[in-house]
């Protein structure tokens, strides 16, 4: 088959200028190319549609060996690290992780080097060379990666829910890997842990399981002849993408509390629900409206409720842990010493609050304020289809009857009586019914939870008042013995944007440790303070910072176009 040229609409913003297109080698790989003449750079990744759960039972961190030993060197290039010398020395950077069903490749460099530095990373997928002299020090090197992570609550507490899962799902592995995964207990069994992985390597590294994206200031027409060049001989084997269709947790995993004792001092709940994965409904993105009332941050919220009793300094809720097939929605809360003893309480708050979101149903105009309409750019997001019926579901997904409590504190040093056994981490486990859980709200404080009000913030008039001449440095508008306006108006990316600082002149404020301390303290105070009102202009986009600087205090203004970010996290090692 020749490569395939498809003629898809690739949806950008309007200010972007640069080119885009989609082909198909004839080994089946897809490729994304990017032309931008303006650019200094040149940058490529390679995403395996093969991760941590395609780990074969008994060599627990294998994908991730590999994508540290296919980085090394290949036949064509043999001198170990000479990839890695060849992208510092021009410039750039690269680097890979592992997912849990993907691992990616990727780097960038000027632009003087992109036909070599693109030879040299295609050389990886055609004939990686994995010798054997590399082996131990490459499992030494994830080995020494998940000792890092030892000290990791994040990744304890990720390993401890993967642990308190199905055995016989993949979500139950350990991904990472470490030398006991990789070396010992393979030589105990007489297996060849560099001969699993090339095995490993030809049995599911396959071009119609990879997408490439290639960027550069050339042609596309250029940088197309590159990719079919460089990249054609990647071997096809046309294997079929891993598929699990059971769901990681059966009742035995539902409706549990866990006590847990983390490294740092303080204490955390992590509320979690198995739920639909968003990719299911990704034109709808039903999470995104969930993450926006949950999180928010105005009066009424659970957050501001929380804050305002004492009991908690920081909420997150979102998505995360997602797979193609399962997904989890999370609620953290970072609790104070005062709310490790009002846990019950925030249990019932939280499912009040979502028992509110029910019952109130699906808000068209909240939905309108999250995703802009389709004739605003695309900036941070895209639009999305308003579809009631898939949220509520999600939301009535986030039931007593399916959730997984974790409740992390050091006042529990002691008092556990199981070990999770890659990272240690000492927990006990115990049942917590629906019932249970429904006396928790009856005896939660009668506080005023609601839905939030309309944003007064978001802005509807997106139009650009042009300056009558073209201002190349700021003007002084304005002159007093206490303070001076200056205006510089944007005449060059005309984006509806705006840049506002104020320097307040308070010298007193550096005159001591002191006053610095105490300067700081104000600040931040003050930004607390405000963020009951505040925080409905950052959701629109509307971003301001006050802080100490050496001369006094600074209030920054910066409103940036409309829209939520939302980055997901995924456990990736690198």
């Amino acid at each position: 088959m020749a490569v395939s040229i498809e003629d898809v609409e690739i949806l950008k913003p309007k200010t972007d200028k640069r080119e885009y297109r989609r082909i198909v080698l004839k080994n089946s790989l897809q490729v994304l190319l990017i032309s931008d003449p303006d650019t200094d750079k040149c940058a490529a990744s390679l995403n395996v549609g093969v991760g941590s759960f395609c780990d074969p039972v008994g060599l627990e961190g294998l994908a991730h060996f590999l994508e540290h030993m296919l980085f090394y060197a290949s036949e064509k290039y043999p001198l170990e690290d000479s990839y890695l010398k060849y992208i510092t020395e021009h410039g750039g950077s690269t680097n890979a992780f592992t997912a849990s069903e993907m691992t990616n490749y990727f780097f960038d460099a000027n632009t003087d080097c992109f036909e070599e530095a693109l030879d040299r990373f295609a050389q990886f997928f055609i004939k990686p060379l994995m010798s054997a002299d590399a082996t131990m020090r490459e499992i030494k090197a994830v080995d020494s990666e998940n000792k890092m992570y030892l000290l990791s609550d994040e990744r304890r507490m990720s390993q401890l829910q993967k642990h308190l899962s199905l055995e016989s799902h993949p979500y139950h592995k350990f991904g990472g890997g470490n030398c006991d995964t990789l070396d010992v207990r393979p030589k105990a069994k007489g297996v060849d842990t560099r001969q699993e992985l090339l095995k490993f390597y030809e049995d599911k590294y396959s071009a119609n399981l990879m997408h490439l994206v290639v960027y550069s200031k050339e042609s596309l027409d250029k940088i197309q002849s590159l990719v079919e060049d460089k990249f054609q001989e990647i071997q096809n084997s046309d294997r079929s993408r891993f598929q699990f269709s059971s769901q990681p947790c059966t009742s035995e995993h539902l409706q549990i509390l866990v006590r847990a004792v983390p490294i740092k001092q303080g204490h955390k709940l992590r509320i979690v629900w198995p739920i639909t994965p968003s990719i299911v409904h990704y034109k709808e993105e039903p999470c995104r409206y969930l993450d926006h009332l949950i999180n928010h941050e105005g009066e009424g919220s659970l957050s501001y409720v929380l804050k305002k009793l004492g009991w908690a300094t920081e909420l997150y809720a979102g998505e995360d842990d997602r797979a193609s097939e399962f997904s989890f929605f999370y609620v953290v809360i970072d609790l104070t010493d005062a709310g490790q003893d009002h846990m019950q309480e925030i249990i019932g708050l939280l499912f009040k609050y979502i028992q509110l979101l029910q019952q109130s149903g699906v808000c068209k105009w909240i939905f309108d304020e999250i995703y802009p309409p389709k004739d605003w750019l695309v900036g941070s997001s895209l639009p999305s289809d308003f579809n009631p019926d898939t949220i509520q579901k999600i939301l009535n997904e986030l039931s007593p009857e399916s959730v997984r409590i974790f409740w992390e504190s050091n006042k529990f040093e002691g008092l556990t009586d199981k070990v999770e056994p890659w990272y240690g981490t000492a927990y006990s486990i115990e049942k917590v019914s629906p019932s249970r859980i429904q006396a928790w709200m009856s005896s939660a404080p009668n506080e005023n939870l609601h839905l939030p009000v309309p944003n007064v913030f978001i802005p509807t008039d997106f139009s650009i008042k042009n300056p009558q001449e073209k201002i190349k440095l700021p003007v002084l508008l304005r002159k007093s013995s206490y303070s001076k306006l200056w205006y510089k108006p944007d005449t060059v990316f005309s984006t509806p944007k705006a840049y506002v600082k104020i320097d307040f002149d308070c010298p007193y404020v550096s005159n001591s440790p002191e006053t610095e301390a105490l300067a700081n303290l104000l600040a931040m105070l003050l930004m607390d303070d405000l963020n009951e009102y505040a925080y409905y202009a950052q959701v629109a986009g509307l971003h301001y910072d006050i802080s100490h600087t050496e001369s006094g205090f600074q209030v920054l203004i910066i409103f940036i176009f409309p829209g939520i970010n939302v980055i997901p996290s995924d456990n990736c090692f690198r």
